[in-house]
């Protein structure tokens, strides 16, 4: 096996991955746009009535599925010009390990500091809070509809905006990064039949953030003080403060950092 074989072997297979890498991450994006979605089982659907009609000779649905899908996509381009343009935002805002794996040490722990103050204070004051942490996914599609903040992480911004007289304390803070970008965000809330009838809105919505995405959602209950956090699809009810701080942390790691902790924990029990 010569040296250009083998170059050409490798070039190839680099070429699938890329292709293969591609289509993952736009299928990742798009199963978590429902509009999106609706769009590729419309384009299936016509593809599959095209050929049905191939098939049967079905010439007048034939021709008129041919013009659909020759204009189809200028069509799809200029309607849902906005589900697109958020689908390639978030292709551009997604990074390989996770957007909180650009926080160093110290601004993890200050992220984690300020929040725990911010909660704390709520908390005691039975001043009920939704608070967003963006990962990987993006949440653009919930930023674009709220009032843009876009200032550095802090206790008393958080107090400030979830204060009850405060017009943005109904909706959610979202933060990326160790800055909050805005707030008053409205989430979809969960339809999950599981969740307990007592709960409200903030934690059906937390918890409808967590199923659609990697965020984490942090929640203090206005009624009762209690913290809890929504992640993965699950919510973590009525945490005492440690937990909900441990959990914090934990979720903040990036992923390369835990894999990492597991491997010595392995190789300590060895």
């Amino acid at each position: 096996m010569n040296l250009s074989l083998v170059w050409d072997i490798f070039t190839k297979i680099l070429d699938i991955c890329f292709v293969w890498i591609a289509f993952y991450y736009i299928l990742k994006n798009v199963k978590n746009n429902i509009k999106m979605v609706l769009i590729v089982k419309g384009v299936i659907l016509i593809l599959l009535v095209k050929l049905l009609s191939d098939w049967l000779n079905l010439y007048t649905v034939g021709v008129i599925l041919e013009y659909a899908i020759q204009w189809g996509p200028l069509a799809i381009i200029v309607i849902f010009q906005p589900e697109i343009r958020s689908v390639l935002e978030s292709l551009g805002r997604t990074q390989l390990l996770g957007r909180h794996k650009i926080l160093t040490v110290d601004e993890r722990e200050k992220v984690v500091y300020e929040i725990m103050r911010a909660v704390e204070y709520l908390r005691k004051n039975r001043i009920g809070a939704l608070i967003v942490i963006e990962r990987e996914i993006s949440l653009e599609e919930y930023i674009r509809n709220a009032t843009k903040v876009y200032a550095d992480l802090s206790d008393s911004l958080l107090e400030t905006i979830f204060f009850p007289n405060s017009p943005l304390h109904d909706g959610g803070v979202i933060i990326q990064g160790d800055r909050i970008t805005c707030a008053g965000a409205v989430f979809k809330t969960s339809m999950n039949p599981d969740i307990s009838k007592r709960l409200g809105t903030r934690h059906r919505a937390g918890l409808g953030i967590a199923e659609e995405s990697d965020a984490i959602a942090l929640i203090v209950s206005e009624e009762t003080g209690r913290l809890s956090i929504a992640v993965d699809s699950h919510l973590h009810y009525n945490l005492e403060p440690d937990q909900f701080r441990m959990m914090l942390i934990d979720e903040l790691k990036p992923k390369m950092e835990v894999f990492f902790e597991a491997d010595e924990s392995d190789g300590e029990e060895e």
